[in-house]
């Protein structure tokens, strides 16, 4: 009985004391990218690089996921709403949940799953095939020329999907609504102004650009600490996606939280 105690202390232990190191690492490699993202010379060529493919090649897949979010979003609202004929206040309930709740964390996960795992598939491939070793002995700092650019271009690109996001999404919406449902175009649309706020608006694009960076340091931390080859890789990008995934979901509930007492 004696030792099967021990041992459940001793894997406690353990996994607390791998609990910590992993939060040392990621501490450090945080407070290294802000030093060098601060640091010259300013890599913009790599940043616009990143902006086009974390944003342009991004616009299909939030195309079309809003497009049919905001489809179902207002079919969903029609059938709670029209037992009680309250039918003026599908059109602002749907821009409203866009703004501040849909479009920045369902970007945000579609980012991260996308952008995500390619941030570490990229920088894991280059760690284990000594291409960052070389471009330290280059005097380049990998920090810099690999991290700072993704982490940069998330946070760009995310406010930019979000808001493309929450305009298309609406426009899914309004189709449905007017269409499908038949439900007046100046009934749907006239109440926006009276109930919209920007500060809603304001409120999403906080919380895309905050996921953005999340998604960006997840993503090349993961790749940074890659070991043991194609393997290696792969578990790297498996833990980006998840931990970015998770990462928005959690802070989403802070930042809601915080935001609601301030905009």
């Amino acid at each position: 009985m004696l030792a099967f105690f021990e041992k459940r202390i001793t894997n406690l232990g353990e996994t607390v004391m791998d609990l910590l190191n992993g939060l040392g690492s990621f501490t450090n490699f945080t407070l290294r990218t802000i030093f060098w993202t601060f640091k010259p010379p300013f890599r913009f060529k790599l940043l616009f690089d990143q902006i086009y493919f974390m944003g342009n090649k991004s616009i299909f897949i939030i195309f079309l996921t809003s497009s049919f979010t905001g489809m179902v979003f207002a079919i969903q609202i029609y059938l709670g709403f029209k037992a009680i004929n309250t039918d003026s206040f599908i059109g602002p309930l749907v821009a409203i949940a866009m703004a501040k709740e849909l479009a920045p964390v369902l970007t945000g996960l579609v980012v991260a799953g996308r952008c995500g795992a390619a941030m570490a598939a990229q920088i894991g491939s280059m760690k284990v095939t000594e291409q960052i070793d070389a471009l330290e002995v280059m005097g380049i700092n990998s920090y810099q020329y690999l991290a700072v650019p993704r982490i940069l271009g998330a946070m760009i690109s995310m406010p930019m999907l979000s808001a493309i996001f929450l305009i298309v999404g609406y426009g899914g919406s309004w189709v449905i609504g007017v269409k499908l449902l038949q439900i007046d175009p100046i009934l749907y649309t006239q109440k926006i102004s009276d109930l919209m706020r920007l500060g809603m608006v304001a409120e999403g694009l906080i919380k895309a650009t905050v996921f953005g960076y999340l998604i960006g340091i997840i993503g090349t931390y993961q790749g940074f600490r890659v070991e043991g080859g194609a393997e290696g890789v792969g578990k790297g990008t498996n833990m980006a996606v998840v931990w970015g995934m998770i990462t928005v979901l959690v802070v989403d509930y802070f930042l809601t939280s915080f935001l609601a007492k301030i905009l």
